[in-house]
């Protein structure tokens, strides 16, 4: 309770400088967790919102996942460009407050997502495709995908982009999605992430076409491998998690799926030459080669997982 009388204060404080802060320069501070360095450590930081432009629409946060990819980053465990302070964050839920004058497809009180990118190029050929995850950029100009958080805008005077652990995101319409009624909010910020990180592949490669011809592999039963085997189970596909934790074969099953302990070499060795499909999911490093022999002729290994240190 304490803590909720001092978060209410600390609202209605901010309140006031949002007004202010308004007036003077089209921009809003709101609180935020922020990292300050490679410790993995977050700590409350007032941060930069900008007021709504033509086409934006500012969006009082109410849920937002935590992506293993937030843990990874923070820590500066991949090979990118960090930039601190960042606010983590890319799996968001909430409602609008307010929009552009030119807005379209959102109006205050909407149900809305933000996913894992928030503008790019709209240029490139990736982008006039649809494809705006892939944006090359065009000549001339050095920013092309922007990411919802650790990145850097160099064509806006280096402005820092800060994600979803904060109290609201201002965000262009084209980049902001609609949460429908029934589908509660904090269920669905996972999809916005983890989510079409699974069903991206499992559609790609065939999954919702050919559903019960498949045989797929999640490999991995964390938050990801728990998604992907829902996703895959309701297209129909015959699905196996790969864990070395036995302990989670309970679970996977309740899911409808069987289980295959890797550390078996001999269970392992029965599943040779027998799945279309294997979407690793694994956060840590591991040796990837075992697991090549499971596939089919043609068959696919796909990594989503991204562990820290390559593959």
């Amino acid at each position: 309770r304490e803590r909720e009388r001092e978060r209410e204060e600390g609202s209605r404080a901010l309140s006031h400088t949002n007004k202010s802060a308004t007036q003077r320069a089209h921009i809003m501070l709101v609180n935020s967790l922020a990292a300050e360095d490679t410790s993995g450590v977050l700590g409350r930081k007032l941060i930069q919102r900008r007021d709504c432009r033509e086409h934006d629409v500012y969006i009082k946060i109410k849920y937002c996942g935590i992506c293993h990819s937030d843990l990874h980053q923070i820590r500066a465990e991949w090979d990118m460009s960090i930039y601190y302070p960042m606010v983590p964050g890319h799996e968001i839920v909430g409602v609008v407050e307010s929009v552009g004058e030119s807005v379209t497809k959102f109006k205050e009180g909407d149900r809305v997502g933000v996913g894992c990118f928030v503008d790019s190029c709209r240029e490139c050929s990736s982008c006039k495709a649809g494809w705006e995850n892939y944006c090359l950029g065009v000549p001339g100009k050095q920013d092309s995908m922007h990411g919802t958080y650790n990145c850097c805008l160099k064509d806006n005077n280096n402005e820092l982009l800060f994600g979803g652990y904060s109290q609201s995101i201002t965000v262009d319409e084209n980049y902001v999605l609609s949460i429908p009624d029934s589908l509660p909010l904090y269920v669905a910020a996972p999809l916005l992430c983890a989510g079409i990180t699974m069903y991206s592949p499992l559609s790609h490669f065939g999954c919702r076409e050919k559903g019960p011809q498949m045989k797929v592999g999640i490999q991995g039963f964390g938050g990801l491998g728990q998604m992907g085997v829902k996703l895959a189970k309701q297209m129909g596909c015959h699905v196996t998690v790969l864990s070395t934790s036995a302990s989670k074969q309970k679970a996977a099953e309740e899911l409808g799926a069987d289980f295959l302990v890797t550390s078996d070499t001999e269970k392992l060795k029965e599943q040779e030459a027998t799945f279309d499909l294997i979407i690793s999911t694994i956060s840590a490093n591991y040796d990837i080669n075992p697991y090549f022999g499971l596939l089919k002729v043609a068959g696919t290994y796909c990594l989503v997982g991204l562990p820290p240190n390559g593959v």
